[in-house]
């Protein structure tokens, strides 16, 4: 029998509320036990909560019956009063009762996934959202999590086995209905075709969506004393990197997370740009420009007393921005911005821009699944499939090569199983003829 596991679902306490949940067969044998009764199904009831004669709390109680739970258990949840002492006499409560114990990380929604209530998309995106800092990380964590990637994978698998299941039938036509096959045939390439072109766009758009879940990168690059740490620190409005008039203070590159109108972002404060004979400052140098190259943005900083910067690289996008307005207002060329770190002007006007353009290239009100190299990979392996499949000169590796795909779709879902071709074959044509 499975064990029945409870767990604090709520934060750390000490909170207002605190949620402990608990799935399994004994479930609502520890509510009985401790409350004194079993309340009715999907409500909240309000109950006293006893070990023998002590009372632990006067908490919310609600059950919700398998299979049709969160978990597709048996399912109970006390609603406590946040205290430290509470939560603890309770799980202690819960612990000493036959047959439950305290949950393994993620081991709720391990259940749920082995009794069908989610799948493996579902998961991914479940932690994800518990994870989401922006609203595009959270809206593209919803999707996930709804079920969209898994019904999106479930759609081009079943396309893909009415394909199989037609060419399994055509086998059957080979000898002896010779015409019949080579229609089949015919109808199969473009079906693979345009499939597998479906797919290849999905997966051109994947990069869009790992930079809204993993965040852009925008690099802050320029000569030592430019005010770049001056500058990451009042975009991210916390004193994040160290600021001193000594040239070369940043050797490492320091990441600063922001958030650019609900897009997240990483600012990477670098070494200053210069020629340096110390093998420390010059390795930072180095990672600089590496980092520069690697970078969704690269904001190319130059000081109001001295305007010069470097040639901009053809990529990544570059925006070139004159610091130290408030110590000079040069003539600055029409693709730059002009801002004071120390004094904020210009700094509305930055972020409008920063903001604007990571809107741009993330494109957050579109659909953007593929943020997981798992993700990414099944669906290469589709694509592969289906092209060989396209392409196979005889039925029987054309059959084959659609099982790879139907394979690598069910993957996504965690759904993998290719013997349910044979019901499309029965379905769709008289085998027995």
């Amino acid at each position: 029998m499975t064990d029945t596991i409870a767990a604090l679902a709520s934060g750390r306490p000490p909170a207002a509320l605190a949620v402990i949940r608990l799935s399994g067969p004994a479930a609502f044998a520890a509510v009985q036990a401790l409350a004194g009764r079993i309340p009715p199904p999907r409500r909240l009831s309000l109950c006293q909560l006893h070990a023998g004669d002590s009372l632990l709390d006067e908490a919310l109680v609600a059950i919700f019956p398998g299979p049709t739970s969160a978990s597709g258990e048996d399912l109970a949840e006390f609603h406590l009063h946040g205290g430290p002492a509470v939560i603890s006499g309770v799980l202690t409560a819960l612990t000493a009762l036959p047959g439950i114990r305290l949950a393994e990380p993620g081991e709720y929604t391990r259940r749920a996934f082995a009794n069908g209530r989610m799948d493996l998309a579902q998961v991914e995106g479940l932690a994800d959202l518990v994870a989401a800092e922006t609203a595009s990380q959270r809206d593209q964590a919803l999707a996930l999590a709804g079920g969209a990637l898994g019904r999106l994978a479930d759609q081009w698998r079943e396309r893909c086995l009415m394909v199989l299941a037609e060419a399994e039938a055509g086998l059957d036509f080979a000898e002896d209905e010779a015409d019949v096959a080579e229609r089949l045939d015919e109808a199969a390439r473009h079906q693979l075709l345009a499939l597998a072109d479906e797919l290849a766009a999905l997966i051109a758009d994947s990069s869009r969506a790992m930079r809204i879940r993993d965040g852009l990168t925008i690099a802050v690059t320029g000569p030592p004393n430019v005010g770049k740490s001056s500058l990451v620190n009042a975009l991210s409005m916390r004193d994040a990197a160290i600021v001193t008039p000594i040239a070369g203070t940043t050797r490492d590159a320091i990441e600063v997370p922001i958030d650019l109108g609900g897009i997240a972002a990483v600012l990477i404060d670098t070494a200053g740009l210069r020629d340096t004979t110390d093998p420390i400052e010059a390795e930072g140098i180095a990672r600089a420009r590496a980092r520069a190259a690697t970078a969704d943005l690269v904001i190319s900083v130059a000081s109001a007393d001295s305007p010069h910067w470097p040639p901009a690289p053809e990529s990544p996008p570059h925006l070139r921005l004159l610091n130290k307005s408030d110590l000079a207002q040069p003539e600055l060329p029409p693709d730059a911005l002009t801002v004071s770190a120390a004094t904020g002007a210009g700094m509305g006007q930055l972020r409008d821009w920063l903001s604007t353009w990571a809107h741009t290239t993330t494109r957050p009100g579109e659909p953007a699944l593929l943020a997981h190299a798992r993700h990414r990979a099944a669906f290469a392996d589709a694509e592969s499939a289906l092209r060989d499949a396209a392409h196979a000169p005889e039925p029987v590796l054309r059959a084959e090569s659609l099982r790879a795909a139907a394979h690598a779709f069910g993957r996504i879902a965690g759904r993998v199983d290719v013997d349910d071709v044979l019901d499309r074959i029965f379905s769709r044509f008289c085998i027995g003829k």
